[in-house]
């Protein structure tokens, strides 16, 4: 009986070791147990991924204090799951120093690629710089990282589009290329100076608006025209609020007329809407613009709060970052043909000039946001299975 123990713990071993050296080096050894259930799955043909090596995807998001960007966590951790990968999320309240400290846990686990959406796009490059010691492949998510070449990749929407559609949804309903003498009061509301995107929003809604200012047709009584001026810290809601009270009491309790309230996101439109609900002297309807979708914001535009919103779906790009990220790890080097590749059935550029970070050009794909309104939230966003109308007749991300 002893013999046969020795003998069974002698192949045991041997079976170990043959196992090992059937690996690359580059992955740990798989148990008998986990070699056939890996040569079940692949004869099964699984929905799943099976030609991905697997390994870890560090994934840092900004905050858990905006909607949005749940959602983003969100999606990417379900895709990188789906696909066979090991998924370390992170949020980092919005604080710059813990999203570092969450960057350097994520190095320390020795991720093989990290997905980063900056709360501060200037203030990564040290902790990104010992990724790319340690060879780690960074895609910058959504917000572009700056003073960086430890960037690989940038995946957004295109940003400065969000806010083109922003203007020219403000000028079509002013109808303001046929306004000849009349004249309209219009004030902005931008994002977050730390955030690179947050420029892009502006410098779009305001190249369409800037014409009309310039001819006379648009005034902004605040005289607030430039992005500095109209800046929220960490898109807070309560910092638009304050501020639009601010205007509001300083430049319309005369019963000075207000026509449009152009906002560069959701939680800046819901300050300003506050600030109109309570604050605003006059009676007459407010076009007020967003962006993102969140919930209270689509229930504002079904109750004629709010206006539009540009919508973004973060689920596609959770897909393209997928899909990027997996040809980054097998040794590719993606370019355009990766969109006609991965046959997405949104729409998407790959971009190699518009978004330097200082640097260097950072390669992008943009993927293209859409204007919703209260006439087209059952088009864009429950019909395409994004939301679901509820019983209370408003839109809710499905989960």
């Amino acid at each position: 009986m002893k013999m046969k123990k020795l003998c069974a713990f002698v192949a045991a071993g041997m079976l170990a070791l043959s196992l090992v050296a059937c690996t690359d080096g580059n992955e740990p050894a798989k148990t008998a147990t986990e070699q056939t259930q890996a040569e079940s799955t692949k004869a099964e043909g699984s929905s799943e991924n099976t030609d991905s090596k697997g390994g870890k995807i560090g994934i840092s998001m900004p905050t858990k204090s905006l909607e949005r960007w749940n959602r983003d966590g969100s999606y990417l951790e379900k895709e990188f799951e789906k696909a066979g990968y090991e998924v370390s999320l992170t949020y980092s309240d919005n604080k710059i120093d813990q999203q570092v400290k969450d960057i350097e846990g994520l190095i320390a686990d020795k991720v093989n690629l990290l997905v980063v959406a900056a709360i501060d796009g200037e203030s990564l490059a040290q902790v990104l710089a010992e990724a790319k010691s340690q060879n780690i492949p960074v895609i910058a998510y959504d917000r572009l990282i700056m003073n960086t070449d430890a960037i690989s990749y940038y995946v957004s929407f295109d940003n400065y589009t969000v806010g083109k559609l922003q203007g020219e949804f403000v000028a079509q309903k002013l109808d303001l290329a046929n306004a000849g003498d009349k004249k309209f009061n219009i004030e902005f509301t931008g994002g977050d100076p730390a955030d690179n995107n947050a420029k892009f929003f502006f410098n779009g809604a305001m190249d369409v608006i800037k014409p009309y200012i310039e001819k006379g047709t648009v005034v902004v009584p605040s005289g607030q025209t430039t992005f500095e001026q109209v800046g929220t810290a960490q898109w807070d809601t309560s910092k638009a609020l304050s501020r639009f009270q601010n205007i509001l009491g300083s430049y319309y309790s005369d019963g000075t007329q207000l026509d449009a309230a152009v906002c560069s996101n959701d939680s800046t439109a819901l300050g300003v809407t506050q600030a109109i609900q309570s604050d605003y002297a006059g009676s007459n309807e407010i076009i007020i613009t967003g962006q993102d979708g969140d919930e209270a914001n689509l229930a504002n535009i079904i109750d004629g709060k709010q206006t539009m919103t540009v919508y973004k779906a973060v689920a596609n790009e959770a897909v393209a970052t997928l899909n990027l990220g997996e040809a980054i790890l097998n040794n590719e080097k993606p370019d355009a043909s990766l969109i006609e590749k991965s046959g997405w059935s949104f729409d998407c550029t790959y971009d190699t000039s518009s978004y330097d970070n200082g640097a260097a050009v950072i390669p992008s794909y943009l993927l293209v946001p859409v204007t919703v309104t209260k006439d087209n939230i059952q088009k864009e966003l429950v019909d395409t299975g994004y939301y679901t109308m509820g019983s209370d007749g408003y839109p809710h991300p499905v989960q």
